[in-house]
């Protein structure tokens, strides 16, 4: 019998193999039925290149199929995992220094000297860990040659920015000590509105390690952000202690950053009416936000949101960041070679644009240097400077040179005496630690793979230039040279490989337990009615987004225009 249902099975799959491209037969083999239904939806499209121009809510079906295919099939544990009920989530209310105690199911996830997940099995690359020469790669297919910018998309705070609440107060016990002041809840901040400065010079911050002062500036922002909602909480219940006013206050900014990291900073990032709506729809749910507004979570994930769900859902494997996910995080081309500075002084001219008054070199903004350097430039007119300055495309031969020859620092912020080639560092990073290389990760999420480089790119140099580094073999290119090699798509300052990685998985604090309980009531007020990091900006600098401001986005280049209005629905847009 069973010979005959395998011929059966066989016989069935026939017309499945001859469409689907053979390097997915495998995978294709261990899916489900449905599961295999929704991957040929998805190969079909693929094969005509059309997701992003199909009609916006055409585009979210094919982004959910993606989603769920990438959860059942990207995602694989690293370490051992606890079974049962493990502790009390409410002998937890507040995030722990560390990260423990965030799932009830195992108190590691998540926690400082975690595991890093994988969403590509590893792929040993011990033999090829200098093939070819990580040096050589960077040198002919990364190195700046002239700056190439965004345009109006994406400016330098954009580039800057912190992503999490932990690069405000830190992933330890001793970190979270030194940011605070001990009265009302409250974080250290000068009367300046910068960070304050240990006696060498090194910033008080929670994670300081390489950093600039793009990061300085927005670690400060949210320091003010912190202590305003100390304020509010306070306001709303005087009995509140300093110890429950801080720990409330915490939760509060992490979630204010990480709603800005998802429906602006990423929107931003891939400007087109398809992730807007995507974007929105995880925060909130296809019934929107004035629904949910009104209404609270109802039903699942896609009618309101992630943020809400009953429990969060981990797909069968712990919650962490991935190896994979740190691979496509590397994003220093954003950097620009210099930092032209405006005169705040000088009356503003069309779109609320400020003149300019001299350059400094971002080599002289980093570390220690850049610390003193904004004490002398101020706040303002750095976030001014910022904003009105496009960040650099992440397409080849834009990566800094000034990274090639960097000054690093150990995790207290101190110099350390060697230097580092930073792009080739990271190429090597990646071999050692067994990312797939750029065609294998783009198989491992059931994308085509390219076959030769004019798959990759229309640009004549760089198919000679990769030609010269790798010869024919379109398997060695690297996952770094690759994304930043690969065409994009339109309105998408990353690449399609890249962006797919871009998944958001969910912890009980912006699950189950984002309500009044946890956050207090006015807490979850000030999430609610935070939408954007303009918002933040304009509760502790209003005089800056009224003169200087004139974009929709705090992220986009300050003097574009604002975002017209459309009419249309979001969902029955069509990609222009």
């Amino acid at each position: 019998m069973a010979p005959i249902l395998a011929l059966l099975k066989a016989v069935l799959l026939l017309p499945f193999n001859k469409f689907i491209h053979k390097d997915f037969h495998d995978v294709v083999e261990r899916m489900t039925l449905i599961d295999k239904l929704l991957f040929l939806i998805i190969h079909f499209v693929d094969k005509l290149g059309i997701w992003h121009r199909l009609p916006v809510f055409l585009g979210l079906i094919y982004l959910a199929i993606r989603r769920h295919l990438h959860q059942e099939y990207n995602l694989f544990n690293v370490g051992k995992t606890p079974t049962g009920v493990r502790f009390n989530p409410t002998d937890f209310p507040y995030r722990t220094a560390n990260g423990e105690f965030n799932d009830p199911f195992n108190e590691g996830v998540g926690a400082e000297d975690s595991f890093f997940g994988r969403n590509v099995l590893p792929v040993d690359q011990k033999d090829k860990l200098l093939k070819p020469n990580p040096i050589g790669v960077a040198t002919k297919l990364l190195s700046r040659r002239k700056f190439i910018d965004t345009g109006k998309q994406f400016n330098m705070i954009a580039a800057s920015w912190i992503q999490d609440g932990s690069a405000i107060y830190g992933n330890d016990e001793k970190s979270l000590k030194k940011v605070r002041t001990f009265k009302d809840g409250k974080l250290k901040i000068s009367n300046d509105g910068l960070l304050l400065h240990e006696d060498d010079g090194r910033a008080i911050s929670g994670d300081i390690r390489n950093s600039w002062v793009g990061v300085s500036l927005l670690q400060a922002l949210f320091v003010m952000e912190h202590n305003a909602i100390c304020d509010a909480l306070k306001e709303e219940d005087p009995e509140l202690g300093d110890e429950e006013l801080y720990l409330h206050a915490r939760l509060v900014t992490s979630a204010v950053i990480a709603k800005i990291h998802t429906i602006d900073w990423t929107v931003e990032l891939l400007k087109t009416d398809t992730l807007l709506a995507g974007m929105r729809v995880n925060w909130y749910g296809v019934l929107g936000k004035k629904f949910k507004d009104t209404f609270g979570h109802v039903g699942g994930a896609i009618l309101s949101g992630i943020v809400g769900l009953k429990k969060p859902e981990n797909h069968g494997v712990p919650y962490s960041l991935t190896e994979e996910f740190t691979g496509v995080y590397r994003m220093h081309s954003l950097l620009p070679n210099n930092l032209p500075l405006r005169d705040i002084d000088a009356p503003t001219g069309p779109n609320k644009s400020s003149p300019l008054s001299e350059e400094i070199a971002i080599s002289n903004l980093i570390g220690l240097d850049g610390e003193k350097m904004s004490l002398v430039i101020g706040f303002t007119r750095l976030m001014v400077s910022m904003g009105h300055q496009a960040c650099g495309a992440l397409e080849l031969w834009n990566y800094p040179m000034w990274l090639r020859d960097l000054i690093s620092q150990d995790v207290d912020g101190k110099e350390r005496p060697d230097r580092i080639n930073l792009p080739a560092l990271e190429i090597y990073r990646d071999r050692e630690r067994s990312i797939a290389r750029y065609n294998a990760f783009r198989r491992a999420f059931l994308f085509i793979p390219i076959s030769k480089w004019e798959d990759l790119t229309d640009d004549g140099e760089a198919i000679k230039t990769l030609e010269e580094v790798y010869g024919n073999d379109v398997e060695e290119l690297d996952l770094l040279v690759g994304l930043m090699a690969e065409k994009k798509i339109k309105g998408f300052a990353i690449s399609e490989t890249a962006f797919i990685l871009f998944l958001l998985m969910a912890t009980r604090f912006f699950t189950n337990n984002f309500n009044e309980e946890t956050y207090t009531k006015k807490g979850l007020e000030w999430v609610n009615t935070t939408e954007s990091l303009k918002d933040a900006v304009v509760r502790h600098h209003p005089e800056m987004i009224n003169k200087w401001m004139n974009s929709s986005s705090a992220f986009s280049v300050w003097d574009s225009p604002s975002n017209a209005p459309n009419p249309i629905p979001l969902c029955l847009r069509i990609p222009q």
